[in-house]
């Protein structure tokens, strides 16, 4: 393996830190929360004790700082895997890199990353506004192909992929599953389930304004094939914190019920309930 990388591979800033995130080793805290939007991160370090990183670049805006004691980091990725795709390896860059001799360090640092999303449900008995964990996740967007020696095999995965209907859809499926070793944080969540990742808004979700989606049951047949709700990160999260040797667990708090119809009737409530939950398991 080639040790050095050159400047076009790890791509910096003028001063020094990680072209997309902007932000330095120093920045980071060894606990991440992850959050789609950029309005949700001071939603979440109002809770701080203290704040000593705010930066920002495009959709990633990230504060650092502490909660009883302990040191913490919040961030948001913007939608969709391609971003996670940037917001992981950098991230990873900023621990197990030098960045001033573009070398990889010697010692390996594992992060603990805590994904806060929303999500919908095709689980007609899943309930709107409570919290739902992810153990297993199918990603339909393709992005763990793009990367040698991801292999990822269980009971979920093998069941999934026998039964999925869409041949079209299927090379480009891949699975993951939770960190199991800091699964106790999210125990008592009312929800434990299987997550689909979807690779757009509309279609892949089953919606259908002027333009038709593949299959007007594409929900209903994936909870038949043991998926619980779905959302746009999750299996990018999942998959390349395996690669990179990270943890990674995501809750998401569940705004609509497709099956149902329903969708929260204060859905900035359920975000404020599941970051303070978060907050509360994570940061004892």
């Amino acid at each position: 393996m080639i040790n050095k990388l050159a400047a076009s591979e790890l791509v910096l800033n003028e001063d020094g830190s990680v072209y997309h995130l902007n932000l330095l080793p120093e920045d980071l805290a060894p606990k991440v929360i992850l959050v789609g939007d950029p309005d949700r991160v001071p939603k979440v370090s109002k809770y701080f004790d203290n704040i000593e990183v705010r930066k920002n670049k495009r959709e990633f805006y990230t504060h650092t700082g502490t909660l009883r004691g302990e040191r913490i980091t919040v961030m948001s990725t913007g939608i969709g895997t391609e971003n996670i795709d940037i917001v992981m390896n950098e991230l990873d860059a900023l621990v197990n890199l030098d960045l001033k001799a573009k070398e990889f360090r010697s010692e390996h640092q594992s992060l603990e990353l805590f994904r806060l999303g929303t999500c919908g449900s095709v689980n007609p008995d899943i309930e709107v506004d409570n919290m739902l964990v992810t153990r297993n996740v199918v990603g339909l967007d393709g992005l763990l192909h793009f990367y040698q020696d991801y292999s990822f095999e269980n009971e979920f995965s093998r069941n999934f992929l026998a039964k999925f209907p869409y041949d079209q859809i299927k090379p480009m499926l891949y699975f993951a599953d939770w960190a199991e070793d800091i699964s106790g944080y999210y125990a008592d969540a009312k929800y434990h389930g299987n997550t689909a990742t979807f690779p757009g808004f509309y279609a892949p979700q089953g919606r259908q304004l002027r333009l038709k989606a593949l299959d007007d049951q594409f929900l209903e047949t994936l909870n038949e094939l043991g998926v619980s709700n779905f959302e746009m990160e999750t299996s990018a999260i999942y998959g390349l914190a395996k690669l990179l040797g990270h943890k990674a667990l995501t809750v998401n708090c569940v705004i609509a019920n497709r099956r149902r119809g329903e969708f929260s009737a204060d859905h900035q409530k359920s975000e404020a309930n599941m970051i303070e939950w978060v907050l509360e398991r994570i940061i004892k």
